[in-house]
């Protein structure tokens, strides 16, 4: 599986949640809600430091990472991390 953020997504994290260069943003696996892979289990998202790091992705000197402990929520899945624009947040797909 790998991550895959688009620039308008990006710019969305440096705006928004406010990620400099050097920091670090976990991708994480949440019980509530729904994603198109699991009932109950939803997709959240922080800064964070790796603990054990299971994938990651480095976009200007920022780092967007999965622990190991979460790669079973994305089932051999790609996760996608693009921009709606009409609700002005990210999206995620998952793609295999």
């Amino acid at each position: 599986m790998k991550i895959h953020i688009s620039k308008e997504a990006l710019t969305w994290f440096k705006n928004e949640m406010l990620v400099e260069e050097g920091d670090q943003v976990r991708f994480y696996v949440r019980y509530g809600g729904s994603s198109p892979l699991h009932d109950s289990f939803s997709l959240g998202v922080n800064k964070d430091e790796p603990v054990d790091l299971g994938e990651q992705i480095e976009i200007e000197n920022r780092e967007f990472f999965i622990e190991e402990r979460d790669l079973w929520f994305f089932d051999g899945h790609d996760l996608y991390v693009e921009f709606d624009d009409k609700l002005q947040e990210p999206s995620y797909e998952y793609k295999k």
